[in-house]
């Protein structure tokens, strides 16, 4: 390797989207573009098994470099790619220990969607705050209580580990990279270069249908979820919607919560938010007859509620993603 040169190690896992790893990947290869001389990067992928040969779940073929336990030079940036199934963090126990033995001595650990669950079993994340795809959050929280798991930003930073949400997020991860070792300017042109709608910045959510996952089981409850959906802008106190199911307040919030994982007041408004975003994204309707319509009140209420749960205002989402 050159002198000065990054090393960037990509692990590929078998049944991985090959979008985890070419991702991150062209980000850095653009960068040695832009920046050419010796003070640039240098990208293996390599391998979490002893074979060099791995299907991805597209049925893409890849040939790795070497695999990860045969690799001696110094690692600047270490990215565990994504795989298809959560529980699949079990199948390699090799990789696992690697980690824990040889993490301590590379600048930055990072992981690209259910990557972060490689890195939670090696114990990196342990005291930190963390995030992965957001269907997979739950689980990453429930097994592992020593992580603070953040289900909404793109890419979170903990000290020198990082972890990203789904396989897209690994891009905007690797140009947060970038800036950070070279300057913004730098980052903001390897987006336009992969033609990328803009470069995300990681605090921003990863705005999924989050809510629709949280469905209870329980048919009133599902219901109530439905019929709130639909009437955000009238009261939606608890003691209301206690009323609609014949239940005491205590006992209603209890059961909500229990049930969706929110307490009544943050699923109400993770959903006025969830509502709205999509009037500012698709409708010319000014945004104080957006807050009226779901529910906020007023443009100024709305603005708070961006601001605490997107980390941008709903006039800044709508400079990003408003249709008109």
């Amino acid at each position: 390797m050159k002198m000065g040169q990054k090393l960037i190690v990509i692990v590929a896992i078998p049944d991985s989207l090959s979008l985890d790893l070419v991702g991150a990947a062209d980000v850095f290869s653009c960068a040695n573009e832009y920046k050419g001389g010796a003070d640039n990067y240098r990208i293996v992928i390599v391998s979490a098994i002893s074979s060099l040969e791995m299907t991805m779940t597209n049925g893409l073929g890849i040939h790795c470099s070497s695999s990860i336990y045969q690799l001696k030079e110094k690692i600047d940036t270490l990215i565990i790619a994504g795989f298809s199934a959560c529980h699949q963090w079990d199948k390699f126990p090799e990789l696992v220990s690697w980690l824990k033995q040889n993490s301590s001595v590379i600048r930055r650990v990072a992981s690209v969607c259910i990557g972060a669950f490689v890195l939670a079993e090696a114990g990196l994340l342990n005291g930190k705050k963390a995030t992965t795809h957001w269907k997979n959050c739950k689980e990453l929280s429930s097994n592992y209580e020593d992580i603070t798991v953040d289900p909404d930003p793109i890419y979170v930073k903990d000290g020198n580990v990082y972890t990203s949400a789904g396989a897209t997020a690994g891009i905007d991860l690797a140009l947060a990279m970038v800036e950070e070792d070279y300057d913004r300017d730098l980052s903001l042109k390897i987006a336009r270069t992969l033609v990328l709608y803009l470069r995300r910045p990681g605090n921003q959510s990863q705005f999924s249908t989050l809510l629709s996952q949280q469905l209870s089981s329980k048919k009133p409850i599902e219901k109530l979820q439905t019929w709130i959906a639909g009437h955000l802008k009238e009261d939606l106190s608890v003691a209301v919607l206690a009323e609609r199911l014949a239940m005491s307040p205590r006992n209603f919030a209890r059961v909500f919560t229990a049930e969706t994982g929110f307490t009544p007041a943050r699923y109400i408004e993770k959903l006025r938010v969830e509502s709205s975003r999509r009037y500012i994204e698709e409708t010319r309707r000014s945004l104080d007859e957006i807050a009226v319509l779901c529910g906020f009140g007023s443009a100024d209420t709305m603005r708070k509620v961006f601001l605490r749960n997107l980390k941008i205002s709903p006039f800044d989402y709508r400079s990003l993603f408003g249709t008109g």
